[in-house]
């Protein structure tokens, strides 16, 4: 058995994942120790400015110092360390490697600012390791949707890996800040952030089949929380909402009420994460486009909800 920690910093959020990799008859075994989230926005305004923001890099990096500090107390042997989308697009990523190589100390860790498509492949690996135990149909499409892009990866249920992969960046915080500035968003915002996120997802039809899909599996925040809210959940209950599968109506409906709501009545909501208040509804804009479009090619009627994520895949990647 061996305890590592697992850290990936996004767009919106930070998160850290400390487990024991065991050996199981199939391959590695996660047994989870400790998981924490903090939204940190390290993209704010990337898309505008091109660089982050001094107060995004002071966030991010306390969060880190933190991380590394409980990585330590619980005796992890190694750390992974992965940076996406905001710090691929950063013209000063290197001042925050070197801020995280300093707050790691001692493991020897350097964030690795990793392409869309391994992103895509850490998701998909810890995405459906838990599908092809229940037996769920595949082919299996994953989408990631996060701040600042959306990945897809397709593959197949035998545990034989990807297949196609492509990432957009049709992320949440991205859409929000190009496009739906008013709080609750105008018919003219929603239709330009439309019009990006369908012209992203004709792009990524081209390299990733979206037409013989067996299951539809959704990750990250915008799902989980849309997911949330479609099962009128009391408080955000993660093991209410991992695995979950609901129709595409019911999907579609929560993803659009989630869009049209102004931030006041986003807030009151139980399950709704303060960080998540502003960004949710790009994101489930872009959930429900793509929803819908796989639902018509593949001609599913259901979609799932997974907790286990790109995350999970850093972690069984140290085995």
């Amino acid at each position: 058995m061996t305890r590592v920690g697992a850290v990936d910093c996004g767009t919106n959020s930070i998160r850290l994942l400390v487990a024991d990799l065991e050996t199981g008859p199939d391959g590695p075994v996660l047994r989870e120790v400790a998981r924490e989230m903090q939204i940190v926005r390290l993209g704010q305004g990337i898309d505008a400015t091109g660089r982050i923001s001094d107060a995004a890099m002071q966030r991010t990096l306390a969060a880190a110092e933190g991380y590394a500090a409980q990585c330590r107390e619980a005796g992890c042997e190694r750390v992974r360390f992965v940076a996406t989308s905001a710090s691929r697009d950063a013209s000063n990523a290197g001042d925050f490697v070197a801020g995280v190589q300093q707050a790691f100390a001692g493991f020897d860790v350097t964030p690795e600012v990793v392409s869309g498509d391994e992103e895509a492949a850490l998701s998909f690996a810890g995405a459906t390791g838990p599908l092809r135990e229940e037996g769920a149909p595949g082919p299996y499409l994953v989408v990631d949707i996060g701040g600042g892009s959306t990945e897809f990866v397709l593959g197949d249920d035998a545990g034989t890996g990807v297949a196609a992969a492509r990432s957009v960046d049709i992320g949440c915080v991205r859409m929000t800040e190009r496009h739906l500035a008013d709080d609750p968003p105008s018919e003219d915002q929603v239709w330009g952030a439309l019009s990006d996120i369908v012209r992203a997802v004709d792009d990524v039809a081209a390299t990733v089949d979206l037409t013989g899909v067996g299951t539809l599996v959704g990750l990250a925040g915008s799902v989980t929380t849309v997911t949330a809210h479609a099962l009128d959940l009391p408080a955000y209950r993660r093991e209410e909402i991992h695995g979950a599968e609901l129709p595409v109506e019911r999907v579609v409906d929560a993803c659009t009420d989630l869009l049209l709501s102004p931030r006041s009545r986003r807030r009151e909501l139980p399950f709704m994460h303060e960080g998540r208040v502003d960004v949710i509804g790009a994101g489930a804009l872009v959930w429900r486009t793509v929803v819908q479009r796989v639902a018509h090619d593949s001609g599913l009627t259901t979609v799932r909800a997974s907790e286990t994520d790109i995350l999970d895949g850093i972690a069984l990647s140290q085995a």
